[in-house]
């Protein structure tokens, strides 16, 4: 099973170590030790936490549709030429960029600092993991 430290975990949720700490003592998180006497979190214990604790921006649309990966935003750059655009969003602490045609940046009246929903629905996503584990 994996474990991640203290300050692991506190990069993975975005948050200090004193934040995880608060969470470990309070009870909220669960702790072990490792065989170094050091505290430390099963991953399933933070993947379960990071899920029940994450607060999506809600999406502003208010449309139906059946891609589940939607991000919320605002729209940081926007570099286009006669036909293409890239456009940037970030998205909490993620960073999405788009290219779309420059017809449908100027329709969709996107300028820096709008807001904006990225939606993503794939069919191929790709899973790494760290090197040396295969």
């Amino acid at each position: 099973m994996t474990h991640f430290r203290i300050a692991e975990a506190a990069r993975l949720l975005g948050v200090s170590d004193d934040t995880v700490r608060r969470w470990t003592d309070s009870g909220s998180l669960p702790v072990d030790t490792d065989s170094s006497g050091r505290k430390v979190i099963a991953g399933a214990d933070l993947a379960s936490f990071a899920r029940a604790s994450a607060h999506a921006t809600p999406d502003p649309s208010g449309v139906g549709r059946s891609a589940r990966n939607r991000f919320v935003g605002l729209v940081t750059d926007i570099q286009s030429d006669k036909v293409m655009s890239q456009v940037e969003i970030q998205c909490g602490p993620h960073r999405v960029v788009s290219l779309m045609s420059t017809e449908a940046v100027h329709e969709l009246s996107l300028e820096v600092g709008s807001l904006a929903v990225a939606v993503v629905k794939a069919t191929h996503i790709i899973v790494e993991t760290p090197g040396g584990t295969a």
